[in-house]
């Protein structure tokens, strides 16, 4: 008998990753998404599966899965600026009210649980690297707590099922990822950049350049995923490329990289914008022997190739209007 997962938000660019992931380790995949920043092309050829099945739903309402579930993975969530904040609400509903459902769910089940957390729940950090033990430093009512405090409720949340009722739960910190699959104007550094090389455009680096992220690429991370899973440890562990890069400098990489003319063009910084990023991953190396193997330059060309693919007329795709309040 396979085993059954439930992957929320498994029409998304780290779902549908995970959904691949898990239908070569030969699980009973249940991708369950609303279809509002997420993309059925991206799922399309596990359509002919028998062991694959698709639930369009919206998490944040009464989660039903019948039968047996051994296992779910909570990737239903806004990730990028301009989803979260054009629909602030969902975001937070979607973090709060989803995961208490599925936690819920997990329950009832018996299932274990992976929630998605990510690298925002530091806000824009004093302590550098980051290390899990790190509570953070986040506005709490600025245009990106909608998407920071919905986080760091989840992870509050499941701790809690976790102490109190039982469940098996993880949490994953998310870092900067990037690879095939992203949306080319989805606010994120890499395909905001990308989408304006495509187009002849200068690259827009906001303030000085000088703030950091680190990248990590998509498989790398899903492999980070799928050992924490089958781990034993409940709090919080950091998967990210510890390779840290300044904007300015991931700005001309790109540049260099396609061999294009454009120049970079300065904005101002966005409110709360975090002014560096670099995950301590101490942890994942210790406890699931994990660490980043694809390097960037060879990351970059795959995710390139893919987005070069993209029709012209998919390049302006926007996350869908949903009028839920």
């Amino acid at each position: 008998m396979r085993k059954k997962i439930l992957i929320t938000g498994g029409a998304g660019f780290l779902g549908s990753h995970l959904c691949s992931r898990f239908l070569k380790e030969d699980f009973h995949v249940i991708a369950m998404d609303n279809l509002i920043t997420g993309s059925l092309k991206n799922i399309e050829e596990f359509f002919k599966l028998e062991n694959f099945e698709f639930h369009h739903h919206d998490v944040s309402k009464y989660v039903h899965v019948p039968g047996e579930i051994d296992y779910i993975l909570h990737f239903a969530s806004p990730a990028s600026p301009i989803d979260y904040l054009k629909i602030p609400i969902q975001t937070l509903k979607v973090g709060s009210l989803g995961t208490h459902n599925l936690l819920g769910l997990a329950r009832v089940k018996k299932a274990r649980i992976l929630i998605a957390s990510t690298s925002e729940v530091y806000g824009d950090p004093t302590v550098h690297p980051q290390p899990e033990s790190y509570w953070g430093n986040v506005n709490p009512i600025g245009p990106r707590s909608v998407y920071d405090e919905a986080k760091r409720f989840q992870e509050a949340i499941t701790m809690a099922y976790h102490t109190f009722h039982g469940v098996e739960t993880r949490i994953v910190r998310i870092f900067n990822t990037y690879g095939p699959k992203m949306r080319l104007n989805d606010g994120r550094v890499l395909p905001a950049f990308v989408g304006q090389v495509l187009k002849g455009m200068d690259l827009t680096v906001y303030g000085d350049g000088s703030q950091t992220r680190s990248f990590c690429y998509v498989d790398d991370l899903v492999e980070g995923i799928y050992r924490l899973l089958f781990s034993d440890y409940a709090l919080p562990v950091n998967i990210g490329n510890p390779q840290e890069i300044t904007i300015k400098e991931f700005a001309d990489e790109i540049i260099s990289l396609t061999g294009t003319s454009q120049k970079v063009s300065y904005v101002d910084l966005p409110i709360d914008d975090p002014k560096q990023r670099k995950p301590d991953i101490t942890k994942a190396r210790e406890l699931l022997g994990w660490e980043p193997k694809v390097n960037r330059s060879e990351g970059l060309k795959i995710t390139l190739d893919y987005f070069k693919s993209i029709p012209i007329e998919e390049w302006n795709i926007t996350p869908k209007e949903f009028k839920s309040n």
